[in-house]
């Protein structure tokens, strides 16, 4: 396999390593490891990194890319790579990615969603729902066998994830038992028990239902379409799974795009004032000015044209959609800054008349100094309930802009294509509604857990909450 390296895949990495740099440097600061250990240490902090972590592994898993190298026609044929770029994901669910229908069909169906004319033994020809190639194909009578069937898969999905979760447990006992010098055979009551802290049983409990339903989904999906298929019979819970990946980059790129603008031009315009304020005013006011589905639209299509009039730039199709993903969120990003802008500035303007900020400037402080040892901590909590929140915006955005054809490449898989079809066969009859299920049921969980994370850190990172405590 040759190694694929998208602009994507490179900015994720760049981002866990800046992630990681951060968690180091604040390992050797308390005033930054004491607010994360007090949301890691709360029950909804660390039920809801539960179902952050799996998400982010997931894209994580769709991010490493590669080509496969075609079948040589001789010993001596310069090796030739698939001009199909795949992920380690879709490695590892090859079996959803190829088991494809010829149409629709309902979750846990073994028959197809509408009938056609089939042939039967007899040489006669009727209508019917045909059988599905893959869906149920080992049952032998799916009228009779499926039910108990799928009650066995989840018996046995349920037993195997109970295995596997006793075997973590022991292992984190036995971990924390060497690292707090503790007898180990107590150490799993503690932790079950809530003695170890209060927030171990939550913490097991979440990781508990993340391998139940990953143990599920899997057992499940190598027999059952788990959430049916769409019009051209491709998986709908394998599109699903892809599309884990484009929101969560919708989500971070975005807001670390916009991140830096709102900061910086929002704590300079209330710390300064005078003319850098009334320009930084009119900077945001006049971008606010301007529609911004029509600013993104206008963006994304002239991406389109250059795209068009340069094809020897881009070697493969997913390096065009993901050069249109990644312009995508860069457009976001400088469209989105603004109102974080203005809260910060709001902000600032109170806290620089406090009188601590106003004696470290009579003794003489650098501005660059109080503002990064005083204002920007006492702002630090709007900053991240805000962009948590924008997390969940944009990746709510991101079906409103695919929804006008302006979002991410239609080849590409989004939460926001799938309910952009969705709205088409909601219209049929029969109709079908498990497409906008998956993508609406994937999407709530992401955005609920981001916005519980998000409130737990910002009442472990506001001082005066801390102070109230």
């Amino acid at each position: 396999m040759m190694p694929v390296l998208l602009w994507t895949d490179a900015l994720i990495f760049l981002l866990l390593t800046v992630v990681a740099g951060f968690a180091f440097y604040a390992r050797r600061h308390e005033h930054l490891r004491a607010p994360w250990r007090q949301v890691l240490h709360s029950r909804q902090g660390s039920l809801t990194l539960v179902a952050l972590a799996a998400f982010l592994l997931i894209g994580l898993l769709d991010s490493v890319h590669f080509r496969l190298a075609l079948p040589a026609s001789n010993a001596t044929a310069t090796t030739q790579y698939s001009s199909e770029v795949t992920s380690l994901l879709d490695a590892l669910a090859s079996g959803l990615r190829e088991r494809d229908e010829k149409t629709y069909s309902a979750p846990f169906a073994t028959h197809l969603y509408a009938k056609e004319t089939v042939q039967r033994a007899d040489g006669s020809q009727a209508r019917d729902y045909p059988r599905l190639k893959f869906g149920g194909a080992h049952l032998a009578d799916p009228a009779r066998d499926r039910l108990p069937d799928i009650l066995g898969l989840i018996a046995l999905s349920i037993g195997q994830a109970l295995v596997l979760w006793l075997v973590l447990v022991l292992g984190l006992a036995v971990l924390r038992s060497w690292h707090r010098a503790l007898p180990l055979r107590a150490m799993p009551g503690d932790m079950l028990g809530g003695r170890a802290g209060k927030h171990w049983p939550v913490l097991l409990l979440g990781i508990c239902i993340v391998i139940m339903l990953t143990a599920l989904a899997i057992n499940l999906s190598a027999h059952y379409h788990i959430f049916g298929t769409d019009k051209v019979g491709q998986d709908v819970f394998y599109q699903t799974l892809k599309s884990v990946r484009t929101g969560l980059l919708i989500g971070t790129l975005t807001t670390f795009v916009m991140l830096p603008f709102a900061v910086m031009l929002g704590i300079s315009a209330g710390y300064f004032r005078g003319w850098v304020d009334d320009a930084i005013q009119y900077l945001y006011t006049t971008l606010n000015s301007i529609p911004g589905v029509l600013l993104i639209a206008a963006a994304i299509l002239m991406l389109q044209v250059y795209m068009g009039n340069h094809p020897e730039l881009f070697e493969t199709a997913a390096a065009r959609a993901d050069l249109r993903l990644l312009f995508l969120c860069i457009i976001l990003g400088v469209t989105s800054w603004t109102g974080l802008c203005r809260l910060l500035r709001g902000e600032t303007l109170k806290l620089r008349e406090l009188e601590y900020i106003q004696a470290s400037v009579a003794f003489g402080v650098g501005h660059l100094k109080v503002i990064t040892r005083h204002v920007l901590p006492n702002v630090m909590h709007i900053v991240l309930i805000t962009v948590v929140l924008d997390f969940s915006g944009l990746v709510l955005a991101e079906a409103v802009l695919s929804y006008v054809g302006v979002g991410v490449d239609p080849s590409m898989n989004s939460w926001g294509n799938m309910i952009n079809s969705a709205r088409m066969e909601m219209a049929r009859e029969p109709m079908v509604w498990w497409p906008l299920l998956a993508a609406f049921s994937f999407m709530f969980v992401l955005v609920l857990a981001a916005n519980l994370f998000a409130d737990v850190v910002r009442d472990a990172f506001d001082p005066r909450l801390r102070k109230a405590a």
